[in-house]
């Protein structure tokens, strides 16, 4: 586009009529530099969104580094919403309206193609005429960047300008502002933000909370002078109660409420944000957030108050995960109760702290000496986040077992709202029965079937043990005979087997039988179901299964990826492209969730999984499943 018809699409937007688009969804972003409260402005208004009848759904967009350095490409932070009528999963595909508070982070999202090619854009455009000559020549590289290739619309916003007009320091106002901005474009109920702010700003001063409002107003005064569009998505009508959070605070919620009494954790990206929350409250709830000087102690923490008789979990990140292993191992022989948080991003080693992977589900499996069974699980939904904490607690004392939850980045930052959950006392745990016990009682009494014992806490009487974690036999007692050893380890495997027993099979979304099945796990599913749906109004034949259970597997599994011609795993984690280089049908390395199934099931599973460090996007799958389809048909 040339630099002439950009202008004439800016003057078209401030000086025509106003008109108003209603639309039933629409994805737009805030990006800013680091510290300059672009995630803050977006979090508050998906909030609103969800309290006025919209669905929505947030995404943050965090730089890696804590402090990037100003105007970088590299440093660009801020929040996706995607708003619509109906209820909404995931963070769609290209954005389609973005406020940037300079060009080199708008510059970043270009790059990454995370905008539609007709995309509003509002930017502040004090760079443009910035005392260092340095600084403009940048913003005219970048805006011949910009527009060299797509047809975006540019709105130039003198955002430091009028912030300046209530406070000295603009980068403490323009997130305001943009608020203000968006509540005009988007028609937002201007009490409601006004509500959100006072609760942000809850343990700020009156005068705090009138200068943020003030700059809320001028973004709005500003918009409706200049902005002669405006877009609505109409909402629906609240008719249940709901709650409105993100996925790590719903599973700091799900911890209290099942009864899990103490979170010992060490800082870790993306998963500290668990034990702010907890810190905030749990005091008052008679729970306990322990901050231990490193990974290790803090599931040493966790191991040591669990078997006590505490009931504890431990929240980390795939990093902490590795350093843990020898005490998951420790809770897995001595068949302790324990729940682990994994909070999962991108790897190895530091990886990509701020971005989402699902590259933790076969090392939580198998990434300990010898062998270790344990439940995994991984929620789907913000509102499975808050669930399935119950579901892990009951599970890690009901079975004496480690429990691992696992979520991730996109669930951990993601705000939805959720009909709030009806509290029921018998999500707590009960109370811990220290009555004697009867002669001749063993702290491992395996029951030859089932594998399961009775838990002794220590200082029950007739309960004395020593618990260790060597090979040993029902007494607790070090033992090396080999007939032992085989039947301890069966005993501590049988309890997956007891526990998927009692298990539903998964839920086919679409038909029973088809063409194609995808499959997910964990927060891939709002796009797969998505994707799916699209596809068959498109005219094909596709289902989508998604998996809660990893460990054990929920069952009938393999008979609903018999009943399809094609399966595709969808994930969020690396596998080798078939036609590249020196790949081969035995040499390559496939999705992770791909390969367990392969091996549990033995049908022929193939995957699609991207490792970008953000959120899979219908559209993308949506392309993949016509490829998939496509080599059928060709074949």
């Amino acid at each position: 586009m040339s630099p002439n018809s950009q202008q004439d699409q800016v003057s078209s937007l401030s000086s025509s009529a106003p008109t108003v688009y209603t639309l039933p969804e629409h994805i737009f972003e805030i990006v800013s530099d680091s510290g300059e409260g672009a995630q803050k402005c977006g979090q508050s208004f998906g909030a609103v969104s969800a309290k006025m009848g919209n669905g929505a759904w947030t995404v943050e967009i965090i730089p890696a580094e804590i402090q990037p350095p100003a105007r970088s490409s590299g440093g660009a932070s801020g929040v996706r919403i995607r708003i619509g009528t109906e209820k909404v999963t995931n963070w769609g595909n290209k954005t389609k309206l973005v406020i940037a508070f300079n060009e080199q982070v708008l510059l970043a999202r270009h790059r990454q193609d995370a905008m539609a090619d007709n995309a509003t854009i509002l930017i502040e455009d004090m760079w443009e005429t910035h005392d260092d000559p340095k600084i403009r020549q940048q913003w005219a590289e970048a805006m011949e960047e910009l527009t060299a290739s797509k047809d975006y619309r540019i709105v130039k916003v003198p955002m430091e300008i009028e912030c300046l007009k209530i406070v000295d320091n603009p980068r403490r106002g323009k997130n305001m502002f943009a608020l203000g901005l968006m509540s005009w474009i988007y028609t937002r109920d201007v009490e409601k933000v006004k509500a959100q702010i006072a609760m942000q700003f809850r343990h700020k001063s009156q005068d705090v909370y009138d200068r943020n409002v003030r700059l809320l107003e001028a973004g709005m005064k500003w918009a409706s002078e200049h902005m002669k569009f405006q877009i609505h998505v109409p909402t629906k009508e609240v008719t249940e109660d709901l709650v409105v959070m993100n996925g790590n605070t719903a599973l700091a919620m799900g911890a209290v409420v099942s009864g899990l009494e103490l979170c010992s954790m060490y800082p870790i990206t993306p998963a500290t944000s668990v034990s702010h929350y907890l810190s905030e409250i749990y005091d008052d709830l008679g729970g306990v957030v322990h901050q231990a000087e490193d990974e290790i102690a803090a599931i040493g923490v966790a191991v040591g108050a669990s078997y006590a008789g505490k009931v504890a979990f431990t929240v980390t990140s795939g990093p902490g995960m590795a350093l843990k292993t020898e005490f998951i191992g420790l809770a897995v022989m001595t068949e302790t109760p324990l729940v682990i948080v994994d909070v999962q991003r991108g790897g190895p080693s530091t990886g990509l702290p701020t971005k989402v992977e699902q590259s933790d589900l076969l090392s939580t499996l198998y990434g300990m000496p010898g062998d270790s069974p344990k439940v995994v699980l991984a929620p789907s939904t913000l509102e499975e986040c808050f669930h399935c904490m119950i579901t892990a607690r009951r599970i890690a004392e009901a079975f004496r077992c480690v429990v691992v939850v696992l979520t991730d980045a996109n669930l951990a930052t993601g705000v939805q709202p959720f009909t709030r959950p009806v509290l029921d006392a018998g999500w707590h745990a009960p109370e811990l029965d220290l009555s004697p016990l009867p002669e001749g009682s063993r702290p491992m009494d395996w029951d030859p079937e089932t594998g399961l014992s009775p838990r002794i806490i220590p200082g029950q009487k007739g309960g004395e043990f020593t618990a260790t974690g060597l090979a040993h036999d029902q007494n607790s007692c070090v033992s090396y005979d080999p007939a032992m050893n085989q039947h301890s380890s069966e005993m501590r495997s049988r309890k997956l087997a007891v526990l998927q027993s009692t298990l539903t099979p998964p839920e086919v979304c679409g038909p029973e039988s088809g063409d194609l099945l995808l499959v997910g796990w964990g927060s891939t599913r709002g796009a797969i179901e998505e994707a799916a749906e699209k596809s068959r109004a498109n005219g094909l034949s596709v289902s989508s299964v998604n998996l809660t259970f990893l460990s054990p597997l929920e069952p009938g599994i393999t008979e609903i990826l018999k009943r399809f011609k094609k399966v595709l795993a969808i994930e969020i984690n690396y596998s080798d492209d078939p036609n590249a280089p020196y790949i081969t049908e035995e040499n390559r390395r496939r999705g992770q969730l791909t390969m367990l199934l392969r091996s549990t099931t033995l049908v022929d599973i193939d995957c699609w999984t991207r490792v970008l460090g953000q959120p899979l996007s219908p559209g993308d799958i949506i392309e993949a499943v016509e490829k998939k389809l496509s080599e059928e048909t060709k074949a």
